[in-house]
């Protein structure tokens, strides 16, 4: 049963093949077994079989949804209500969330079955989930290497089939990156598309929450239930919700594609720049056109980036304090030892680096030279795209340089890290919509194809991908020993 993707499973809960509590069942005896990866944070049993005999009541009475009964894994920056949300930090290790975040609420409300938080990098600050104050996540294609992040925990958990589709958030390529790495597919919505309300915030003017799945059909059906306006979040936008399934059928006859010069330059690995021609030649068949586009300002992404979101994070952040929740340290003799042992102990090494950059970034005398400056190349870097998507109909391009890479072996040079995002950043700087699609393999270990589009043409990403799976089945490879 782990193997079937939402929709295939949603036929077979409703024909009475099996039960949620059965299939609830599987996915949990599966994280048992496969504990070892490292992917969850916490399981909650108890609840996800209460949840699933309720959802089967559900499903017997006719009133159900695709997603009732379907078990899903939350990542662990959404809040859920009376269960530990932990953002992979000892900062927030005994913190019970009061409530549920949006995102939780709607997943909940259309049925779906709570397997447990899965782990990421600490507060999704890193690219590989090795970050994480409960130990980094391995990559179920290989053991030994990362699985991405800061969704590494989702993104591993739906490769290796303990849950049939996770949420992920996304700030500079963090649920991408990580589907790329785990040959998974998953989707950046458009800035507002998605309620933050409950997200724990990292950047607030980057992260957005989205959907990791199998397939691209699975992913709008976990989209539809999603998205939309959330009068909670004053940076969600007030605009109707399209059915992401009706338009999955389209043809691509006529589809204008854009690769960007910018993207296949010498720091791409040669594989998987392979990769990439083999999955645009299968578009050419479907009818679309294929143009170089250039997009000049890209290259100044990632320097604009490390200022502006280490800069919201160091606001974000200060709310830790130990004072209201958190930890809080043991015995401090006054307020300002309060302060500095509480957040000294619970933060890790890279959130500390990134609060520091973003507290000198917007300090006295380096406000203008940095964060304004960088506000202004994010505006060049947003006319780029704008540019671009006026004379085709989507972008596409690598999602990273490389594969997955090991464990161990970025974590001491945070600069090559950095680097790892450098065809996903500038995206979320212009808040535009894109996803990453299973394209192949380079020794063993998935590739990615990124797909980029206009504002709000979720539903337009979603038919282009859904339409190349049909052709192809790197969606459907399992990672060896997880069959």
């Amino acid at each position: 049963m782990y193997k079937k993707t939402i929709a295939d499973l949603a036929k077979g809960l409703r024909s009475g093949e099996f039960s949620s509590v059965e299939l609830t069942n599987t996915y949990l005896d599966r994280i048992k077994k496969y504990s070892a990866l490292n992917a969850y944070i916490t399981v909650t049993e108890d609840a996800a079989l209460q949840n699933a005999a309720a959802a089967d009541a559900r499903l017997a009475a006719g009133d159900a949804s695709l997603l009732t009964g379907i078990p899903i894994a939350q990542k662990d920056i959404f809040c859920t209500l009376g269960v530990k949300t932990t953002c992979g930090s000892k900062m927030l290790d005994n913190f019970i969330a009061p409530y549920n975040a949006t995102v939780v609420e709607k997943l909940n409300a259309a049925g779906a079955v709570m397997l447990g938080k899965v782990n990421m990098d600490e507060f999704a600050m890193g690219s590989s989930n090795e970050t994480s104050f409960y130990g980094a996540v391995h990559n179920p294609w290989g053991v030994n290497t990362v699985p991405g992040g800061s969704s590494g925990g989702s993104a591993a958990a739906v490769a290796a089939g303990l849950a049939v589709c996770a949420t992920g958030t996304d700030t500079g390529g963090s649920i991408r990156q990580p589907a790329a790495f785990c040959g998974i597919t998953g989707l950046k919505p458009t800035y507002g598309r998605v309620s933050r309300y409950g997200m724990i915030a990292y950047a607030s003017s980057l992260d957005q929450g989205g959907p990791m799945t199998r397939s691209a059909e699975d992913a709008a059906i976990l989209l539809q239930a999603m998205a939309g306006f959330d009068p909670k979040d004053s940076t969600s936008v007030d605009l109707p919700v399209p059915d992401y399934s009706a338009s999955l059928a389209n043809s691509l006859k006529g589809l204008k594609i854009g690769l960007p010069k910018e993207f296949f330059g010498d720091g791409l690995n040669s594989e998987i720049a392979a990769v990439i021609e083999n999955a645009v030649n299968e578009y050419k068949k479907l009818g679309a056109e294929v143009k170089e586009i250039s997009m000049p300002n890209l290259k100044l992404a990632i320097p604009a980036y490390y200022v502006i979101a280490p800069a919201e994070c160091s606001a974000n952040l200060s709310r830790f304090d130990g004072v209201r929740f958190g930890h809080r340290c043991e015995n401090p003799v006054d307020l300002n030892d309060l302060y500095i042992r509480s957040r000294g102990e619970g933060f890790g090494k890279e959130v500390k680096r990134r609060i520091l950059m973003g507290t000198y970034a917007l300090s006295a005398g380096y406000y203008d030279a940095y964060y304004i400056k960088a506000q202004k190349v994010r505006r060049l870097i947003s006319e780029d795209f704008k540019n671009a998507l006026a004379e085709v109909d989507v972008i596409m391009g690598p999602v990273a340089p490389s594969t997955a890479f090991g464990i161990g072996e970025k974590i001491g040079n945070p600069i090559e890290m950095y680097l790892s995002d450098i065809y996903t950043i500038a995206i979320n700087l212009a808040g535009v919509p894109a996803m990453s699609v299973p394209a192949g393999f380079v020794n063993g270990l998935p590739v990615g194809l990124q797909i980029i589009g206009n504002y709000f043409a979720e539903d337009r990403l979603l038919n282009i991908a859904h339409q190349y799976q049909l052709v192809t089945d790197w969606h459907q490879q399992t990672p060896k020993g997880f069959e």
